[in-house]
Order: C-alpha cells, then sequence, then structure tokens
C-alpha cells in the first residue's frame, strides 16, 4: 500500500476523492503536483483509494487487466507521439512509399528478405513505423541491431515488417531461474544473449500473420548470421569476451500470453517458449508527465540526478527514488507494481543452456535457413489465413495513402 501524506481540508484532497481520472493539475508547489499525478496515473490503473485523517492510502489491484494495460499504453503512446509529431509529419510520405497496396500483398509469394538499418534513411524509415506500435517508442542502450523485413516478390520491395534486437535486460529472475544463472554466471555471458524488442509486421502484411512471419525470421540462421558479423571483432569490456556468439533471444509481450508467438513451432519444434513473467518492476505504468513533475521538483530542491549515456531505465528509476524520499512515501511499493510481461525464449543451438551456464565452450546450433522457415509459415499459417473472406476484404481495403500514425 502506497500512504501518501495529504491535509484532510486542502485543495489536493477535495480533487483526490472525486477519484476522476481525467483532471488537468493546477497545483500551488511541485509537491503537491507531483502527488496529484501520481494518484491521477494509479487510479487510472485501478488502484483503491482509502482517505485517512492526513493522508491518502492506494492499493494495486490483484492484477491488470488487458484492457487496463491497453488503455495505459495509449495515454502513454499519445504523450510520445505528441512529442514527435513533427518529426513524423516531415517522414509521412517516405513511410507510405515503403508500404503497398493490399491487392498486390495478396497476390504476392511474398517473399521476405532482411534488411541491417545501416544508412540515416533506413533508420528513419525504422523509427517512423516504431512509432505505430501501441507500446510506446522506446531504444535500447548497448548493442543493437535494427531490421527492416522487406518482401522482395514485389517490384518496390515494400515493408513486410521490423524488428530489433538489443543487449539483453541485466536481471530478470524467471529468465534466470530458468537457465538456471546465478549473478556470476550471469554476468559473464549475458553477452551471448540479445533481446528481441521490437517484432511486428506493418498493414497489409498485419492481416496475412506477418507477425508470426516476422517472429519466424528472427529465429533463423540468417540474423543469427547478421548478429555474427557485426560484432565479430568486439569483446566485452567487463569479461572479456567475445560478443559475436548469440546462444538465445528473449522477448516479452506486454498483454499477457501472445497470439503471435503462440503456437510458432518448425520440425515439431517450439521455438519461442514461454519460461515465466517479468515480475513488474519499472516505470511504464507512470507517465511521462509525472516523471518531468518529478523532475521539476527535484530541481526546485537543488537535486540533479544525472543522466549518463546508458543509464536509460535505471536513471528514471533514480528520480523516482530521489522524489519519493522528498515527499516520504515507499518507492519500491510504486516502481514494482508495473506491468507484468510474459517472457519468451528463442534457443538458437540445442546446447544453449549448457553453453550459458559454462558446461561447454561451443554451440551447436539448430540450421534454420530462412527460406525453409518461410515456407513453413506459408504452409502452416498463410494459406489457412487467406481462405477467410473478411481477411481478403481487409487486405484489399488498404492502400499506403491512407496509412497514418497521428
Amino acid at each position: 500500500m502506497l500512504d501518501i501524506q495529504l491535509k484532510r481540508n486542502s485543495p489536493l484532497h477535495k480533487i483526490l476523492s472525486e477519484q476522476r481520472t481525467d483532471y488537468h493539475v493546477y497545483a500551488k508547489s511541485p509537491e503537491e503536483k507531483v502527488r496529484l499525478l501520481i494518484v491521477r496515473d494509479l487510479t487510472r490503473l485501478g488502484w483503491e483509494m482509502n482517505f485517512k485523517a492526513n493522508s491518502v492510502q492506494i492499493k494495486p489491484p490483484a492484477f491488470y487487466d488487458k484492457q487496463t494495460v491497453k488503455d495505459s499504453m495509449q495515454v502513454k503512446r499519445q504523450e510520445s507521439l505528441a512529442k514527435n509529431a513533427e518529426w513524423i509529419n516531415r517522414h509521412v510520405e517516405i513511410g507510405r512509399q515503403n508500404l503497398t497496396d493490399g491487392a498486390l500483398a495478396w497476390e504476392s509469394k511474398i517473399d521476405p528478405v532482411v534488411e541491417v538499418c545501416e544508412t540515416q534513411k533506413q533508420l528513419d524509415i525504422f523509427r517512423f513505423f516504431r512509432f505505430y506500435w501501441s507500446s510506446p517508442y522506446s531504444d535500447y542502450v548497448g548493442r543493437r541491431i535494427k531490421l527492416l523485413i522487406r518482401d522482395n516478390a514485389l517490384p518496390n520491395k515494400p515493408l513486410i515488417g521490423i524488428a530489433a534486437l538489443g543487449s539483453s535486460i541485466i536481471h530478470i529472475p524467471d529468465r534466470d531461474k530458468w537457465i538456471g544463472w546465478n549473478k556470476e554466471t550471469r554476468t559473464k555471458n549475458l553477452v551471448y544473449a540479445m533481446d528481441a524488442y521490437v517484432l511486428g509486421a506493418l498493414p497489409p502484411y498485419n492481416y496475412l500473420l506477418g507477425g508470426k512471419l516476422i517472429s519466424y525470421i528472427v529465429a533463423s540462421n540468417e540474423v543469427r548470421n547478421i548478429y555474427q558479423c557485426k560484432y565479430k571483432d568486439k569483446v566485452t569490456n567487463i569479461s572479456n569476451r567475445t560478443a559475436n556468439r548469440l546462444a538465445c533471444i528473449f522477448t516479452t509481450s506486454l498483454y499477457g500470453k501472445s497470439s503471435q508467438y503462440n503456437r510458432i513451432k518448425y520440425n515439431d519444434n517450439l521455438l519461442y517458449i514461454p519460461i515465466g513473467q517479468t515480475k513488474g518492476y519499472g516505470t511504464l505504468h507512470l507517465t511521462d508527465e509525472t516523471f518531468n513533475a518529478m523532475r521539476d521538483l527535484l530541481a526546485a530542491n537543488n537535486i540533479l540526478v544525472t543522466n549518463r549515456f546508458g543509464d536509460g531505465p535505471i536513471w528514471r528509476m533514480r528520480v523516482i527514488r530521489t522524489a519519493a524520499e522528498i515527499l516520504g512515501f515507499d518507492a519500491d511499493f510504486l516502481l514494482k507494481h508495473s506491468f507484468r510481461r510474459e517472457i519468451y525464449a528463442i534457443p538458437l543451438a540445442s546446447n544453449f543452456k549448457e553453453f550459458l551456464m559454462d558446461e561447454q565452450s561451443k554451440l551447436r546450433y539448430y540450421d534454420r535457413p530462412l527460406n525453409n522457415l518461410v515456407d513453413y509459415w506459408r504452409n502452416r499459417w498463410l494459406y489457412n489465413r487467406k481462405k477467410k473472406s473478411i481477411v481478403r476484404e481487409e487486405v484489399y481495403n488498404f492502400s499506403p495513402e491512407k496509412f497514418k500514425i497521428i
């Protein structure tokens, strides 16, 4: 339970007692503004308020249902879109030029080719379409590979979807337990894992289960080889290990069990293995408006929490913790009631666990040629999907000129 100090007769008490979540915050002090915004964010998520003499006690629900999480992500997405609106609007045309008409996609044999983002134009195309997703835009620090997946069967090679790999998050208890890692082995061998932090299809291919196709492609020999080529000469600073061997990829689903990753098999083996959930510890449930108000509160108290390159989420947590100390409430409790994500593992070698546990020194990679994976996807998923008249209608109704993000 979060206990926020509050005088019963204050204007703040009256606003909170109405339990509205659509109010604009006009506060007399930075402290009052942060308190208001925190409670607003949490009541949007279904937290319950209980008023005491000089405080309001607020506690989370037993779990967040899918719609609550989606609604919260929409608030954060709108914040991100507003912040980047000028840039997005400048790139609408280049975005549309990289899509195709639904009729052409329907008739296409769909022959995916993987393009690594290296030029500024490629990075801009990736960034533009990343704003299409419901989850707010964020980027990983450390190692990163951004990919554009194009349909080589059509003359203009339109985008089927995008994907990105980034350095794995340092500590995820369910993942570490599943592998068998302790802190020492994790520190040494985390370099051999990556997170797929973007993975999805664009219209009209998303109507044709293009998301599953992108998921297959991420597990392919070709993507593994792209990683190996990029990091073949890289050595880690901490453990002095080469970073070019990739044993396993991990990804998460924000809305529980993922229909995109569900039942993805190849040669009777499950490619995306559900291995647990994140602990829901983070800042995703708090809006940028609240976070920026916390920064203003720190500035008003002459406190600077530095943001060095690479700090990312750690810096945001330090800001929240420092603001909590000023306001006198439990930051740990606030941070640990974010959204839990479903975790999926994509093993790339039959002995990936033994390798990650330092029990074996060489990886025995699975052989998953991209063409074979695509053929499997066509036979298992695409042909049945195209039998549905409503799917054909959705695909045919799409034209690039209609595409917009804002």
